[in-house]
């Protein structure tokens, strides 16, 4: 049913994939889906902002990123699932829903906000993917353990 699962991740928040990723890893195994973890290095804003950073600073904090995204995949995927990790720039639910459409996403697994946000309220990352998406999407909200 889902060939290509999309499962985007904020490395600087666990509560970004603390309870989705044991969905995910799920759908992915009963699905036999290609997995692909993504993570969105934010864009700097207004020109005036971005004229402050040399192009050279934008692609070590990519590359970086980029590093770091292995090392969580590495660390938090088991190795019999096909997983692809994907690095965007930009507006994050911009980036999600362009990575869905380029990689051909049937799925779309993410939480639904951040612990600093009322219980009840869908994140605006979330329900902005949620309300853009051509695909499916799961949205895992945090529960207590």
């Amino acid at each position: 049913m889902y060939k290509n699962v999309l499962f985007p991740v904020d490395l600087a928040h666990e509560s970004s994939w603390k309870y989705a990723l044991p969905v995910t890893i799920e759908h992915v195994r009963a699905f036999r889906s290609n997995l692909h973890v993504m993570t969105v290095v934010p864009d700097s804003g207004m020109s005036i902002v971005s004229q402050y950073f040399s192009a050279d600073a934008v692609k070590k904090v990519i590359e970086k990123t980029n590093e770091n995204l292995h090392a969580f995949v590495k660390e938090h995927i088991p190795e019999d699932i096909n997983t692809h990790k994907v690095v965007a720039t930009g507006n994050v639910y911009e980036s999600i829903i362009g990575a869905s459409k380029k990689i051909g996403a049937d799925l779309i697994v993410m939480s639904a906000h951040r612990p600093e946000l009322k219980d009840y309220l869908l994140g605006p990352n979330a329900a902005r993917v949620v309300r853009h998406s051509d695909c499916s999407v799961l949205v895992v909200r945090p529960f207590a353990a």
